[in-house]
Parts: C-alpha cells; sequence; structure tokens
C-alpha cells in the first residue's frame, strides 16, 4: 500500500515527513535508513513521522539518516509547524512551541540546560569550558537544547577539516549518547557555523546546533540576543536569554509531495 509523504527543507537540511496520526507508521531503524537513502529510497537528512500526542497539537519522531532515532530537531520543527499548523509539539526533548507568519517561522525549544549529567557527559565535568581536545579543537562548552551539543569557537573556520574530526567526537566515548559538533566563528557580532551532526555527518544547516551555537555565544558573552547565525545553507536569527527557551527564527521550504511502496524498500 503506498503511503503519501511530503519533503520539505529548512535551509538544505531536509526532511522526508509522514503524517500518521490518522493511519499509524511503524518505523524501524532499518526502514528509516532505507527511506533516507538518496539512491535508493527517497532521501533525506532526518526522516519525521508525526503522531497523535496527549499534550500538544503532534507528537513529533526524528530518525537520523543512520536510522537511529534522536529528540530534537529545530528545522524540521520549523517544517512541522509549516506544514500542519501545529502551536505546539511534542518531541523526545520536550513540548516546544511554535508560530507561522508568512515565511517567518518561529519556534521555541526548550530552556538549555548546562549540567554534565543532562548533556549527558559520561562523568562530573566543567561544561563551560570542556577539558578535552581533539586536534585544533579544544575546551567546548556543552550544552542540551534538546539534543547533546558541544561548541567550539574558532579563529579560522575554513581552516577547521570537520569531516575529519567530527566522527571521532561524535564517538568519544565521553558522551554516552554520541554529540553534535559546532565549530563556531565570531566576527562583527555575528556568527558563522558548521555542524556535524550526530548521525547524519556534514549537514548544511542545523536548528539545534545553530540555537546551541548562539546559546554558547551569549552566555560567554561573545554576542548578544537576539545574533544572527549563518550556516551553509543560510541564517537562522537566535534569541536566548538565561531562564528562557531558546527562540529560533527562519525559514520552512516545502519541496514536493508524493507516495512510496514501502514494501519495495525491502525492509
Amino acid at each position: 500500500m503506498a503511503r503519501p509523504f511530503h519533503k520539505m527543507h529548512g535551509l538544505g537540511n531536509d526532511f522526508v515527513i509522514f503524517d500518521g496520526r490518522e493511519e499509524p507508521l511503524p518505523m524501524t531503524e532499518p526502514l528509516a535508513r532505507a527511506i533516507a537513502d538518496r539512491r535508493t529510497g527517497i532521501g533525506c537528512d532526518q526522516l519525521i513521522v508525526l503522531e497523535p500526542s496527549a499534550v500538544a497539537d503532534v507528537r513529533m519522531r526524528i530518525f537520523n539518516h543512520d536510522g537511529g532515532e534522536v529528540q530534537s530537531c529545530g528545522n524540521a520543527s520549523r517544517c512541522v509547524v509549516g506544514l500542519t499548523g501545529a502551536h505546539t509539539i511534542e518531541t523526545g526533548g520536550g513540548v516546544i512551541e511554535g508560530s507561522a507568519d508568512g515565511d517567518r517561522i518561529e519556534v521555541s525549544l526548550v530552556e538549555p540546560r548546562f549540567a554534565w549529567d543532562q548533556v549527558p557527559i559520561a562523568y562530573p565535568i566543567d561544561t563551560d569550558a570542556v577539558p578535552m581536545g581533539w586536534g585544533p579543537l579544544e575546551r567546548p562548552l556543552a550544552v542540551n537544547v534538546g539534543n547533546p551539543h558541544l561548541v567550539f569557537f574558532v579563529a579560522d573556520l575554513d581552516a577547521i577539516d570537520l569531516v575529519q574530526l567530527g566522527p571521532s567526537i561524535e564517538h568519544d566515548p565521553a558522551f554516552p549518547e554520541r554529540i553534535n559538533v559546532n565549530v563556531a566563528q565570531v566576527t562583527d557580532g555575528a556568527i558563522s557555523l558548521r555542524t556535524w551532526e550526530r548521525g547524519a555527518g556534514l549537514t548544511l544547516a542545523c536548528g539545534t546546533g545553530a540555537s546551541a551555537t548562539a546559546v554558547a555565544a551569549i552566555k560567554s558573552r561573545r554576542v548578544s540576543s537576539p545574533v544572527r547565525v549563518t550556516m551553509p545553507g543560510g541564517s537562522l536569527e537566535i534569541a536566548w536569554a538565561p531562564g528562557e527557551p531558546v527562540r529560533m527564527i527562519g525559514s520552512a521550504t516545502y519541496v514536493f509531495g508524493g507516495e512510496i511502496e514501502l514494501e519495495a524498500l525491502g525492509e
């Protein structure tokens, strides 16, 4: 039986979205991986399955390109708001709020968490300057904004080979749930960013990465709120103050809709 799907992206970070609110869609890691395959499936960075929620307008489940399920995705959240008109979304990282004003979609993520066991890290450690290093990257700030992130500030973003360094940091035993890796450069009060996303690799944009990086830059007084965060796929505006959720404003683009015979994927 063919299942309808939607293809959307936020600044080039692309998603396949299935609406399982009326007809449930059981999802497994092999099936998610097959759908996300860009040669033999539909192709995406993340697969999104919408489900009913008892605490929000909709529940959003997120599966990375490698098939693993994760808690939060900022760019996908904006796409779900744009697609469904939802004002509240239940995620594995908590309930978030969203609103749309034409092409401007705002999503309020959860309040950042900085404690070592909330990131999480395997042992007690200073999360404002984690005493670890990988080649030229060292002493990052660690934060959870619905999923776990490290943020490294560097003088020359282009000099960092994130494709080489990202996997070893993501899979370091210090991070029991793996970790997203952000490398940022601050210039004239704005942030340039590249993100190695756990389970997806180097992406054109990462909404939670932009949020985590903005929080780290504001917390360390490198920038003031709100701040523009520019990634290879485009820019987001991020606002945050201590004790409050992170607010993210950006676009969400509908690409096309279609149907797929899931049985044909052989998973």
